[in-house]
């Protein structure tokens, strides 16, 4: 049966969304990337979201659609144009249980769209591991889960509506508009404002947690086999050390057996978050103890076991802010990048106070995914807010490059259009849907000047 919903709880209303006075600083939540547009509007509905375009346009203004900012890039920096916010925009509008087709507003929280889902019988099939980014904004960047046999959450959007430079608003799917859907699934925001997806989704299922440690290096001999035999696979290691933390997620038939409330909140909240805050406080505060706490923090890891449902497994809490660069690379070669990560991080003058994360994806078609063409394993390196972390950016990037790795468009890299050209098959052609639908480059911004190129426009 289908069923058409109201959007979620609204935010409260812009008193002058179309012709807004004042622009708030944007931040993103990684404090990697600010910006002091010319004005923020918040249009409650299309007509009012093309007015805004309408005016940026007369005004010379570019326009940039923000979400939640928890991209560590400059992609969404709405600099001095407009910042586009979809509060608004949120809630699922449409579902069909029998066939798994959702329709929701581009601007939905992630962790509002699994609750809502939930409450229909509905699940994503694979989702990343942070739940505050907008549809929108996970599918046009590329965000991606791990599982050797599943797809990022582009792989699961079967059509899109989207607001045009013109004002206008166009559907794609593989059947209407092909070439548009197969640019916009992942889109960068550069081809025009998402204001619905249509999700392919499935029915709510439960998951078994299998966690706990293991030495590093026999993860890394049986990288391939973990992938393989687990619908949901991903480790994560503490530079300086020698131990990882294996996680992993399979489907059960039983029902859900979640950890006690009181667990849940000493292991996710006091250990994971306060006290390695903590810790990470006290080696930005003095450098010399980063290597050993480090090691403390590897050795600490204990096992633990539980089941829940698909999307409370999925996403942990995320209170600590940290700075991230994420490399895509062909799944054979990514035992031997960490082997090189592992010594080029013993080279450091500054030491790491953060977990390498290690996850996997099936290959897809998704034009700009990073998946794209090959099964992919997934390789991303962080430190702590306020540490150095230039030299070991630069360090895994140079790795990257030599194993074809492919930057996350939502993570820090410094690559751009002629080396990004050179490792999407499909590139040229999505720069051609992008010339075609935005020839004036009003949702440009410099970032995407630079991993795109300008805007060709003949006239």
């Amino acid at each position: 049966m289908q069923r058409d919903l109201a959007p979620g709880s609204p935010a409260p209303r812009d008193p002058n969304p179309r012709n807004p006075n004042t622009a708030r600083p944007w931040t993103n939540w990684g404090r990697t990337a600010t910006a002091r547009p010319a004005r923020t509007a918040t249009p409650r509905d299309t007509n009012e979201a093309a007015e805004v375009i309408a005016a940026a346009t007369r005004d010379g203004l570019r326009v940039r659609p923000i979400g939640s900012g928890h991209s560590f890039s400059a992609v969404a920096s709405p600099e001095s144009g407009v910042a586009l916010d979809l509060q608004h925009f949120t809630g699922i509008v449409h579902a069909d249980p029998a066939t798994g087709l959702v329709t929701a507003h581009g601007g939905t929280p992630l962790h509002v769209l699994n609750a809502e889902l939930d409450g229909l019988g509905l699940a994503m099939a694979n989702l990343g591991d942070i739940d505050r980014q907008t549809l929108a904004g996970a599918i046009s960047t590329g965000t991606h889960g791990t599982g050797a046999g599943l797809g990022g959450l582009s792989t699961q959007v079967e059509a899109l509506d989207l607001l045009l430079a013109d004002g206008s608003e166009v559907s794609c799917s593989a059947a209407e508009n092909p070439e548009l859907f197969a640019a916009a699934r992942l889109g960068l925001g550069a081809l025009g404002v998402i204001t619905t997806v249509t999700l392919r989704c499935v029915p709510s299922f439960t998951l078994s947690a299998e966690e706990g440690p293991a030495p590093l290096e026999e993860v890394l001999g049986d990288f391939h086999g973990l992938a393989a035999a687990n619908d949901h696979f991903e480790f994560h290691w503490f530079p300086h050390s020698h131990h990882a933390m294996v996680k992993r997620n399979n489907r059960h038939p039983g029902p859900p057996r979640p950890l006690s409330p009181a667990r849940h909140f000493l292991e996710y909240e006091v250990m994971e978050n306060r006290l390695f805050g903590a810790v990470c406080g006290i080696g930005r505060a003095v450098p010399a103890l980063v290597r050993p706490l480090s090691r403390l923090c590897a050795s600490t890891w204990s096992a633990r076991s539980y089941r829940d449902r698909s999307y409370r497994v999925f996403t942990t809490p995320r209170r600590i802010r940290f700075v991230e660069s994420e490399y895509a690379f062909p799944r054979e070669v990514v035992p031997e990048v960490l082997r090189e990560l592992r010594a080029a991080t013993e080279r450091l003058a500054d030491p790491v106070m953060f977990p390498v994360e290690v996850r996997v994806a099936r290959a897809d078609d998704v034009w700009l995914s990073t998946a794209h063409g090959r099964d992919t394993g997934y390789v991303a390196v962080h430190q702590y807010l306020g540490m150095p972390y230039r030299s070991y950016f630069d360090a895994f990037e140079s790795i990257a490059r030599d194993a074809g790795g492919r930057p996350h468009w939502g993570k820090m890299h410094r690559l751009d259009a002629t080396a990004l050209s050179g490792l999407y098959p499909r590139f040229t052609e999505f720069r051609q849907v992008r010339d075609s639908v935005d020839p004036g480059g009003i949702f440009h911004n410099a970032y995407l000047e630079r991993v795109l190129g300008p805007v060709d426009n003949p006239n």
